[in-house]
């Protein structure tokens, strides 16, 4: 699929260069660091150096005074405390985090996570009647919550408080809740906006440490769930985020709570540094498969662990379940595909709606992400649960999905999400209507520039501008993610030594090694992923540029530098 190549604003050359001198990096180091706002010496210390002393007041957060005072007296008056969360990674973990910390405190604590598919997300009823028919006269509810009005009414009517702790759009009204944390509420002056579901819940740890006069050092430990959360999540890693990933990676590295260094071990990178695309790609996934398949609650099992065979024995069960899970979205996405190419009028619509009421719920969000990177157009993948059509969205860069979504909202029962993401529940009579009006929508509202896969490019650089100091100081701009990814450049008229070959099963990958005539001496091994069609031209001597991120690869414990090349692009 062509792609089209964008370059980032540079900025003010005179603040690039002002910066390149004051910090004595290249002037493509000084532009990137400008891109992200940073503009002077202590600012790119701050950047560079995440201090956890720059975290903010919890208690700068709405309600975060009640929710301490709430849980104090629950506390003081040994009532019973139910944690509830999603099925989720950020669920599951913010779980995880806050029973771990009251459980030293409380001796009545239990959690509970929904069933996907008796449940489906958010709070529900059977969650509330088991905190009643259990004793439990307080529920802290971790992501998820934040639109739960009519569910917190029931509860207050069983003689169950509500304390919620949530980090999605809140709807026109807040439930009436004990305590209702969430830094995106109009009425919340909190300084950060974009904490995960599981940020949040620190926060509130945080807050109790200090009502309790407990060191800091009793709630850091738990950074090694909230770094899951953010790279799970795909929350911006900037600001306060920025600050507890780069921390949190830190204890994930050094010292692991021991459900999470066996899910490490069984996901076979316990000898490597673990960063945050080792999350996204190979414990996040595990730990989210366990909610998908089976039960949330097997997650929270492990993650609070504190039995090694237990909990290794936790992540072999687990990662049985993950393998069952990539097989059940490799077939459901090639069925997918088959449903597309098969039907003429889908081909040429601008987004893709597709129901089966036999596809498993807990992939089809999978299936979503599968379909709109091989389409590139709007996305919803139904299925059948309890009677109802559920489904996942998923959208292309620029276009707001979410409001696509609530355009059609008096067809659904639910739906929640964000521009990106959204899941929607409706009625299985009321999908041809929502499918045309939802079609309608988006022809309406997207650009067609908006249906063109986009690579956004940092700055220009030539090949030999890469050298020890730039890929050094290039690693302190990790951790990455949203509003702070990987820089991407550009580079001119390279060519390959002649050493370059197709790799993978079917020859679909380039491995590469490239040079530029301005230093031809200088070899820069590369990897092309599915670009193995373009190899007839690289081969043939042709001249091509490319837009690649700077990497670091690891074999058999020897590091070197590696580009990973996101597109190719001849004459």
């Amino acid at each position: 699929m062509e792609k089209n190549w964008v370059i980032k604003s540079q900025g003010a050359e005179a603040e690039t260069i002002a910066l390149s001198r004051s910090l004595a990096v290249a002037l493509p180091l000084a532009s990137l660091l400008v891109q992200r706002g940073i503009r002077t010496f202590d600012e790119a210390k701050a950047f560079f150096r995440p201090d956890l002393n720059d975290l903010h007041d919890p208690f700068l957060m709405k309600d975060m005074d009640l929710a301490v005072e709430r849980i104090s007296s629950a506390l003081k008056n040994n009532e019973k405390v139910l944690v509830y969360g999603d099925y989720d990674v950020d669920g599951t973990t913010a779980v995880s985090l806050v029973y771990s910390f009251l459980k030293d405190h409380f001796s009545g604590i239990d959690y509970y996570i929904p069933n996907r598919y008796s449940e489906g997300y958010g709070v529900s009823k059977g969650g509330i009647d088991f905190a009643v028919e259990n004793g439990f006269s307080l529920i802290i509810a971790l992501d998820c919550g934040i639109k739960a009005n009519e569910k917190v009414e029931y509860a207050k009517s069983r003689g169950v408080d509500f304390i919620i702790c949530d980090h999605h759009t809140p709807g026109d009204m807040i439930p009436d809740a004990c305590a209702v944390l969430d830094p995106k509420r109009a009425d919340c002056e909190y300084p950060y906006k974009e904490l995960s579901g599981c940020g949040v819940g620190f926060k509130l740890i945080q807050a109790m440490a200090q009502k309790l006069k407990l060191d800091f050092e009793k709630v850091s430990p738990f950074l090694d769930l909230v770094v899951l959360s953010i790279a799970s999540d795909i929350v911006p890693v900037t600001g306060e985020n920025r600050i507890l990933a780069h921390h949190g990676l830190i204890h994930l590295n050094n010292a692991p709570r021991i459900g999470l260094k066996a899910i490490i071990n069984i996901s076979g990178i316990s000898k490597k540094e673990i960063g945050i695309e080792d999350i996204v790609y190979k414990i996040g996934p595990r730990i989210n498969a366990a909610g998908r398949m089976e039960s949330g609650k097997m997650a929270v099992d492990l993650l609070t662990s504190t039995d090694e065979e237990q909990a290794l024995e936790s992540s072999r069960n687990i990662n049985v379940i993950n393998t069952e899970r990539r097989d059940i979205d490799t077939t459901i996405t090639r069925q997918a595909i088959e449903m597309i190419q098969t039907d003429k009028s889908q081909q040429d619509l601008k987004a893709t709606i597709l129901y089966n009421p036999e596809w498993h719920k807990g992939v089809i969000g999978i299936v979503a992400s599968r379909l709109l990177e091989a389409y590139y157009r709007p996305t919803i993948i139904l299925t059948k649960s309890n009677g109802m059509a559920t489904g996942s969205a998923r959208s292309v860069n620029g276009f707001d999905l979410y409001k696509a979504i609530d355009a059609c909202s008096d067809l659904l029962e639910n739906f929640g999400g964000h521009k990106y993401a959204a899941g929607l529940t409706m009625k299985v009579s009321n999908i041809k209507a929502f499918t045309e009006r939802f079609h309608e929508y988006v022809e309406e509202n997207i650009d067609p520039d908006q249906l063109v896969p986009v690579v956004e490019i940092d700055t220009e650089i030539q090949l030999d501008d890469i050298d020890d100091k730039f890929v050094r100081v290039l690693k302190q701009f990790s951790p990455f993610g949203p509003e702070n990814m990987a820089p991407v450049f550009l580079t001119e008229n390279v060519g390959d030594n002649g050493y370059g070959k197709k790799v993978g099963g079917g020859g679909e990958h380039l491995k590469l090694n490239l040079v530029q005539e301005i230093n031809p001496y200088k070899v820069f091994p590369a990897i092309a992923f599915q670009q193995g069609k373009k190899f007839g031209k690289i081969s043939g001597g042709k001249g091509f540029d490319i837009c690649y991120s700077v990497d670091e690869n690891e074999f058999k414990g020897h590091v070197t530098t590696q580009l990973n090349i996101k597109d190719i692009k001849f004459d």
